[in-house]
């Protein structure tokens, strides 16, 4: 009696152990799984069995301490896509096989907070928007344009962390002309800003650049068709209608005088260069033509008539 109980124990144990090793049938497909720094043996067992990776944490916790990895369980971000038994998922935790391959992502310049956060949304499906516009809505402007290699797993605080790091390490290039315009950093990212989506080309901006400081110089409004992406989501001047020159908005170059509250996108490098190099003119007024062509004006007048004549 006592052996067919100890058998039957045997085979219990037999077939526990064999459902346990197998792979849950929620096991989460294409999923992210992090460990965090610091956690012990029975911690990352609980978590794992929580995500749905292991069936049992007791086993979990026994394969790990037969292979003698009990104490080098690697943190980090883990990408599961696909169900693996217990032994594969005990053999990547202990060895620090993520699973994860960089991803080159793309931050085109005069990009804004919410566009950035969109194009790292398509390279990260656990990617959280609404937090990267929170960390980096008020840093709008110091956010470099430019290739990244993020892995799949990143999150909003280490995507911003290293777009803000670049923009540190790139306004180096010109910190002798910053230094000798002597203007508040703050001021040149925000005209940066506006003249990565006024012009294209440097000497246009350099020009356009002049005649923005010029404006603030004389108190006089900024009128810039570019802010209204602020404002009411418009950014091509072709949409904006008289009324919405009206809307008593901060970022309403036409309503309130001198630069907006933030810079209104992340400019690059040469927009940067553009806004601390302006290049003196008697033009106090610009326009570009439905081919992008810059046209500049001294008086009102006479950008009334370039009105008349390019873009009617």
């Amino acid at each position: 009696m006592r052996k067919k109980i100890i058998l039957y124990a045997i085979l219990l144990w037999i077939l526990f152990a064999f459902i346990g090793i197998r792979a849950p049938d929620s096991f989460p497909r294409d999923a992210y799984f992090n460990i965090p720094k610091g956690q012990g043996l029975s911690q990352v067992a609980i978590l794992l069995s929580n995500a749905h990776i292991i069936r049992s944490p007791f086993l979990f916790k026994v394969l790990v301490t037969l292979s003698g990895n009990q104490k080098s369980l690697v943190s980090g971000a883990y990408d599961f896509d696909q169900p693996i038994n217990l032994f594969q998922v005990v053999s990547r935790v202990t060895s620090g096989e993520y699973g994860l391959t960089p991803v080159r992502v793309t931050i085109p310049e005069g990009s804004n907070v919410f566009e950035i956060a969109t194009i790292l949304k398509k390279y990260s499906k656990n990617f959280d928007t609404e937090k990267f516009i929170l960390i980096a809505g008020a840093q709008e402007g110091y956010l470099f344009p430019d290739t990244y290699y993020f892995l799949p797993s990143v999150t909003a605080e280490e995507a911003f962390g290293a777009l803000r790091a670049n923009f540190n390490k790139k306004i180096v290039v010109i910190s002798e002309e910053m230094a000798l315009f002597k203007h508040p950093i703050n001021d040149v990212v925000k005209m940066a800003s506006i003249l990565e989506e006024e012009a294209r080309t440097t000497t246009s901006r350099r020009i356009i650049a002049g005649i923005l400081w010029k404006r603030l110089s004389i108190r006089m409004a900024l009128q810039v068709d570019a802010a209204f992406q602020y404002v009411n989501g418009k950014r091509d001047s072709a949409d904006l209608t008289l009324d919405d020159l009206k809307i008593d908005s901060p970022y309403n170059t036409y309503v309130y005088p001198g630069l907006p509250p933030t810079a209104i996108t992340n400019p690059g490098l040469d927009s940067l260069f553009s806004a601390v190099t302006p290049i003196k003119t008697s033009y106090l007024y610009y326009l570009s033509d439905k081919k992008g062509e810059m046209h500049y004006s001294k008086t009102f007048e006479e950008h009334v008539a370039n009105k008349n004549k390019y873009l009617r």
